[in-house]
């Protein structure tokens, strides 16, 4: 990852495609097309690659999030269990919708503990959206066997896997719903872009409209279409959808280039004794984004990250400090901070998340530092890095 790294012909001729009819709108202007439907297009070749029946593109992870939890019925006063480590619009698409966030711990996977899930159960708990973090899986199947036990929608965040699979299945089909980014930074990018996928022919439907105005998309006449529900703009363009429909083409070469890189990076910090790898409950199916290790204690960390960074490793992410992906620093969501009086303010009492006390979260973030995998690396450049690794690491492994 990044997908941009690998942008290049395909990706040109697919988005010429378009400029050449001048349709750049996903719905409607049949004659003008000459048979391109990039968002159409992208959408099958998509549930073909998940093995999934069902896929409405978006125009951003973020709207995949806020229309899969609408599509599956999650609003005002509902309650959803989700993840302290997560990218924020996890945080946003469950207020966007009127419901509210309830923080759970995460175990060695860096994804929800299903362990904990139980405890952060209310007569008001309706859906939990775990996070396949850094391109590999929650405990997927743990995870569902308890929303199947207590009756809650199970709607997967899967936003930064794609290509990610447990025991043989895509992540994102195991719950209700599944969602998938494909922002400037993703392995399969549209510049901006997102998914959701189901199983289920009523949520796609209500997906499908939601995200535009209420359409009901009946008939080849949109100014007869009908809106059987209210909806918002969560359209993708038909520019963004050419650029990922070439990339979504790549992305079994991409995969195979990340996992390459990173067995070789985990076999270079394999010999270091203080080092604990991340658990991933099934290590062939990681998509490999990021190699993932805990060291021994927060300093340790953090210097380990700091002198990695001045050898030349870029990508090394130590998320404690985050501003983005971890609680710790999002205050302007423990404030509840908003322009606009969200539904949240009236619940009585406000929850505090000034409050919250995660410390199986917190001791584990403390001690993770994360490398980015990328896909254009030479194999001058991999030998380079882990000549600087273990450089690094020997200061620290004595």
């Amino acid at each position: 990852m990044p997908g941009f790294e690998w942008f290049g012909d395909a990706e040109r001729k697919e988005v010429m495609d378009v400029l050449e009819t001048g349709v750049l709108f996903r719905y409607g202007f049949d004659a003008m097309r000459n048979g391109h439907w990039k968002a159409r297009t992208f959408e099958t070749e998509l549930c073909s690659r998940l093995g999934v029946e069902f896929c409405h593109l978006c125009a951003s992870g973020t709207a995949a999030l806020a229309t899969a939890l609408a599509a599956c019925g999650v609003g005002a006063g509902d309650e959803v269990i989700i993840p302290p480590f997560t990218f924020v619009a996890t945080v946003e698409a469950v207020l966007q919708v009127g419901a509210i966030p309830v923080f759970a711990e995460i175990d060695q996977t860096l994804c929800l503990d299903p362990r904990d899930i139980p405890f952060r159960i209310t007569k008001a708990t309706r859906a939990v959206v775990p996070v396949h973090m850094c391109g590999a899986m929650a405990r997927i199947d743990q995870i569902k066997q308890v929303c199947d036990q207590h009756g809650l929608i199970l709607i997967e965040d899967a936003c930064q896997s794609l290509g990610a699979s447990f025991q043989g299945k895509s992540l994102g089909t195991f719950g209700l719903a599944g969602c998938f980014s494909f922002d400037p930074v993703k392995t399969v990018t549209c510049g901006e872009g997102g998914a959701v996928i189901t199983h289920d022919s009523t949520v796609y439907q209500n997906a499908h409209q939601y995200a535009d105005h209420g359409h009901d998309h009946i008939g080849n006449d949109r100014g007869q279409e009908n809106h059987p529900i209210l909806g918002t703009n969560y359209r993708i363009s038909e520019l963004n959808a050419a650029v990922g429909l070439a990339q979504l083409r790549k992305l079994d070469d991409m995969l195979t280039v990340q996992r390459n890189h990173k067995q070789a990076l985990k076999n270079c910090l394999h010999q270091f004794q203080p080092v604990q790898f991340r658990d991933i409950p099934d290590e062939s199916g990681d998509s490999a984004t990021f190699l993932t290790f805990f060291m021994p204690s927060e300093s340790d960390a953090r210097n380990i990250t700091t002198e990695l960074g001045k050898a030349g490793v870029d990508g090394c992410a130590y998320w404690y400090d985050n501003n983005w992906h971890y609680l710790r620093k999002w205050q302007h969501i423990k404030k509840l901070i908003s322009s606009a009086r969200m539904p949240v303010h009236l619940i009585d009492p406000l929850p505090d998340y000034d409050q919250i006390n995660l410390p199986g979260s917190d001791s584990l973030m403390r001690r993770t530092i994360s490398m980015q995998i990328k896909l254009s690396w030479s194999s001058d450049e991999m030998s380079r890095r882990m000549a600087a690794i273990e450089t690094v690491m020997s200061q620290f492994s004595g």
